[in-house]
């Protein structure tokens, strides 16, 4: 498992269109892709989880993958989240 935190900086933060993207982006990745904030873990392929998180802008989270190129695809996820636009 690899992990990284990022500062989330999309004006609505991880509310419904960019989190409908980012589960869309996410939902090929093998294994598991999980964010974390404030001690609270959702899935990130589950719309409901990521909502659920209440992630707004410039709240710092923790983005975890697990599985097959998973720094491969914390970087591809990182580099997502940080040009995400609504």
């Amino acid at each position: 498992m690899v992990e990284k935190n990022v500062v989330v900086q999309n004006e609505t933060g991880l509310h419904a269109r960019p989190a409908a993207s980012l589960v869309q982006f996410v939902k090929n990745f093998d294994g598991n892709v999980e964010l974390v904030k404030d001690g609270k873990t959702a899935n990130a392929k589950s719309i409901f989880n990521v909502m659920a998180l209440g992630i707004s802008k410039g709240t710092e989270i923790t983005v975890r993958v697990d599985g097959n190129n998973e720094q491969e695809n914390l970087d591809k996820l990182i580099e997502f989240i940080e040009n995400l636009n609504d």
